[in-house]
């Protein structure tokens, strides 16, 4: 699909934000990879999604077609929390890789999703149909998957604009400073090792925000549940290492054989998942039992 606009009275207004204010159902977020990819032009040539329009620039917008899924399907179970015509929300094992990639080319979520679900949304391209949001393979917990373009571009949205309530509970090495803070800072990806993500100081790395409180300190660890804003890669963990007390079992920021308690596991769960309904705007909040590993800290 090809759409043209010319701009009329907008002199200084963002490319990203004057697309945005035309293509209501579609994401700040997949507007920049729009633009990024090429697909969006400013009088015929490549822009940043930040270019300031003056009166008279004509901007061509090509939407990719969706793509089919190549992913195969598999009979892997799920434990649904709810699931409807438009989205599918399910409580993921510890373990499970979200989408196949290097590594990982089958028995994913994704290969199970297909097998559960007639349709799934093709934004995410042919490696990730249906996928809004991740957690990483050890983290367990709510997610939603979407089954139509038109509800995967409405979650984006609400994830982009922050519309989405995400809280986690993890078991930490010791107890935090204080029992309870938000810790806000930049994120980015560790220059000196490539499978870390690392505090950064502006304008490098991107916002990331937690609110931590602790719920029970019990022993040599502590259970704490953690309300992200923002969905940075490692962003729990990393704040959880930034406090001196990083999560039982993450074998990429502390050394589990050096903690003081023994962990099966990456002790995160992702507990809680709000947001509204991609199609009548609903409010929905799901909840994930925390699993068997996590009982010595429930109260």
């Amino acid at each position: 699909m090809e759409l043209n606009f010319k701009s009329k009275s907008v002199e200084g207004e963002r490319l990203d934000r004057f697309i945005a204010s035309r293509l209501e159902k579609m994401s700040r977020a997949r507007i920049q990879s729009l633009i990024k990819d090429g697909h969006i032009t400013l009088n015929g040539c490549a822009a940043k999604p930040g270019r300031l329009l003056v009166a008279g620039d004509l901007i061509s917008v090509i939407i990719p077609d969706p793509v089919t899924a190549d992913a195969q399907p598999e009979n892997i179970p799920l434990e649904v929390l709810h699931e409807d015509e438009h989205i599918i929300v399910i409580n993921k094992p510890h373990g499970l890789v979200v989408h196949p990639a290097a590594g990982n080319p089958s028995g994913t979520l994704v290969n199970a999703l297909l097998h559960h679900c007639k349709s799934l949304s093709g934004i995410g391209g042919v490696q990730r149909p249906g996928i809004v949001h991740r957690l990483d393979k050890d983290t367990s917990g709510c997610l939603v998957a979407a089954k139509s373009d038109t509800a995967h571009h409405c979650l984006c949205e609400s994830f982009a604009e922050r519309k989405v309530t995400k809280i986690y509970l993890a078991v930490v090495n010791g107890r935090p400073p204080s029992s309870q803070g938000r810790i806000e800072n930049n994120i980015a990806r560790n220059p000196n090792d490539r499978q870390k993500m690392a505090i950064v100081m502006p304008p490098r790395g991107k916002s990331a925000v937690t609110e931590y409180s602790v719920r029970c300190p019990r022993g040599d660890a502590s259970l704490v549940e953690c309300r992200i804003f923002t969905g940075r890669t490692h962003q729990i963990r990393v704040h959880m290492k930034s406090l001196g007390t990083p999560i039982l079992g993450d074998p990429i920021y502390a050394r589990p054989s050096r903690q003081k308690v023994t962990a099966p596991r990456l002790m995160l769960h992702a507990w809680k998942l709000g947001f509204p309904h991609p199609v009548n705007d609903e409010p929905l909040l799901f909840e994930s039992s925390p699993p068997p590993e996590f009982k010595p800290w429930i109260e």
